[in-house]
């Protein structure tokens, strides 16, 4: 409840509950308040905050359900300690040429032939004949070994995916 005193000619004082405030006061408060929503989003704007080099997390939304995967889990010396060669195993020792698993490995299985990214590397009668494996099967075969081999990890279906 705002209750409007008049003490003097010139002066207008707003009770707000048990404080009272006057007009003039509330006008640099609410000019302040203005003031710096405009600078916060200028600031916004201006500087805003660069991704990360690689992904921290990816979702991967598959019918059996979505898996998240950490990569920090799987690189920290907190975590499994794994390189990111153990996982990306193509091309080898070329930090620059690190690419998604899906670049490769094809999420189903009508476009199991390489894909033209692997011109960039191999001569096209080199891999004419090679069937590149589905990203699931991939990440199955990949995944799985190597939970097991470390004995740290989620090996069950539903340890990873979650269905939602």
């Amino acid at each position: 409840m705002v209750v409007r005193a008049r003490l003097l000619k010139s002066q207008t004082v707003e009770r707000t509950g048990f404080l009272m405030i006057s007009k003039q006061k509330m006008k640099v408060v609410y000019g302040l308040m203005v003031y710096f929503l405009v600078v916060g989003v200028l600031c916004y704007a201006a500087f805003p905050v660069s991704p990360p080099e690689e992904p921290m997390r990816i979702m991967f939304k598959v019918a059996a359900g979505k898996v998240l995967f950490d990569h920090d889990t799987h690189t920290s010396a907190s975590g499994y300690g794994l390189s990111c060669w153990d996982c990306h195993h193509h091309p080898l020792d070329d930090d620059a040429a690190l690419i998604a698993c899906g670049e490769c490995h094809a999420t189903n299985e009508d476009t199991a032939q390489p894909p033209a990214l692997c011109n960039d590397c191999h001569e096209p009668d080199e891999i004419e004949d090679t069937q590149i494996m589905k990203r699931s099967d991939a990440f199955h075969a990949g995944c799985i070994e190597c939970h097991q081999s470390f004995e740290a990890g989620p090996i069950e279906c539903a340890t990873c995916h979650v269905m939602q």
